[in-house]
């Protein structure tokens, strides 16, 4: 009877929030499948006379080889180092296209994540401008230069950068413990210099022609053009990964399971505060548990000052500045991770606290008031992250990557109002088992 009461009072909670709101536009969404196989998704904004548009590919660092990783981010660094001469037109060199994008006033980067290698262009759609930007772009993705001498600096500079991190408590802790979270899976793979020396230009050119194929691409454009222009902007700058080829690419393996608690204490003499890491494996980005754990893990220590993390830690005990919980969702099951620091001699402290917040949270649940609360700080937050096209492009592209419906971020609200308690426990403890955990703590007291 309890449950069913509760149950209830949180949806109709929910209902009072999610209806006191504003109501938001529906995000028109539109997407097709261009000939060579390169998904398009496309959202006409009218704000600004500015053009997003991301372009992405099965190029992550779960794709690097063995023995070589940091080679896809290697691969987007390089990408934006020098264009090759092609059909007539010249060599850039790094500071020729530095200084070409600069007169057009555009913006280019390049990025590899655990898991995308994306690209993004943002320039004026002033009709000139736009013209000159996509030419640009499109033969920047078509032949890039990836000299050699110019990796072999900035290969040095990784190393160097790499070097100097070594002497941070919170390096040796992040390192450890992924890899206990992801034993030998790829998104616990660190790159190192004896990877980076394995690397040469050779090895960045063939992962780049295996790993940026249209075929699998996604490409999204928000701004103020219509849908034959997008179409055709999309085609010209996918002109170079269109000869790619298509060739399959292997299977990825699933993280695995955690089957037994993992503690890993670790001096590091001189720091000034304990690291402490605490989690496990967690979810992908499509598990349909995904938005009743973002809701939980805001009531339990996602949610700033809000969260019960906050309260029982730095509130009541003074043992941290802050802690912070939060899930890592990509293709495959990212880590849940629980992040704090604290004096070393309150370290064995601070981390029995965690464990037991978290035996707690997981036997009792959140109250009602906390699952109110917690639904009126997302959904009013919410608008937020649809306030500028460069973050409408960000969460269209990041729901065409995980080939979710076109209509997830006009639900969302609503499905976040409608979770109860019972929907949202099910799913926590499907996923966090608080006797099967990692701890890894860097410069606590012996």
């Amino acid at each position: 009877m309890r449950r069913a009461l509760a149950a209830l009072r949180g949806l109709i909670v929910g209902a009072a929030v999610y209806l006191s709101l504003p109501a938001l536009a529906a995000l028109p969404v539109e997407h097709w499948t261009l000939p060579n196989g390169a998904r398009v998704y496309w959202v006409r904004s009218d704000a600004l006379p500015m053009l997003d548009v991301r372009l992405e590919a099965d190029g992550g660092s779960r794709r690097d080889p063995a023995g070589q990783a940091g080679l896809a981010a290697a691969t987007a660094l390089m990408l934006g180092r020098g264009i090759e001469a092609r059909d007539g037109q010249p060599a850039l060199d790094e500071n020729a296209l530095t200084e070409a994008w600069a007169d057009l006033g555009a913006q280019w980067s390049a990025l590899a994540t655990l898991d995308r290698f994306s690209v993004s262009l943002r320039t004026i759609t002033r009709p000139d401008l736009l013209e000159r930007a996509v030419a640009l772009a499109a033969r920047q993705l078509a032949a890039p230069a990836f000299d050699a001498a110019v990796w072999a600096r900035e290969r040095d500079r990784l190393v160097a950068a790499w070097r100097e991190a070594q002497a941070q408590p919170d390096t040796l802790a992040r390192r450890r413990y992924a890899e206990a979270v992801y034993r030998g899976h790829p998104y616990g793979v660190e790159a190192t210099p004896d990877s980076w020396a394995a690397i040469d230009r050779a090895a960045l050119q063939d992962f780049y022609r295996r790993h940026t194929r249209a075929c699998d691409a996604r490409v999204t454009l928000v701004g103020p053009i219509g849908r034959e222009q997008a179409e055709s902007i999309a085609n010209r700058l996918l002109t170079g990964w269109a000869a790619h080829g298509c060739a399959p690419l292997p299977a990825v393996p699933e993280v695995a399971p955690l089957e037994r608690a993992q503690d890993l204490r670790l001096p590091f003499p001189g720091a000034a505060q304990a690291q402490i890491l605490i989690g496990r494996p967690g979810i992908a980005r499509r598990d349909p548990d995904y938005l009743p754990l973002l809701l939980a893990n805001h009531i339990f220590g996602g949610g700033g000052f809000t969260s019960r993390l906050m309260r029982e830690i730095r509130e009541q005990r003074g043992l941290t500045y802050g802690v912070h919980s939060h899930f890592l969702a990509g293709r495959h099951a990212g880590a849940f991770t629980v992040m704090l620091q604290t004096r070393p001699d309150q370290a064995d402290l601070a981390v029995s606290l965690v464990r037991e917040s978290l035996r707690r949270f997981t036997a009792e649940g959140p109250t009602d008031d906390e699952i109110a609360a917690a639904k009126t700080s997302l959904i009013q937050g919410f608008a937020l992250r649809l306030d500028s096209n460069r973050k409408v492009l960000d969460q269209v592209a990041a729901l065409a990557w995980s080939d979710l419906p076109l209509d997830e971020l006009d639900t969302w609200t609503a499905r976040l109002a409608a979770i109860d308690l019972d929907t949202l426990m099910r799913a926590w403890r499907r996923v966090i088992d608080p006797d099967r955990l990692v701890t890894v703590v860097v410069g606590g007291q012996p």
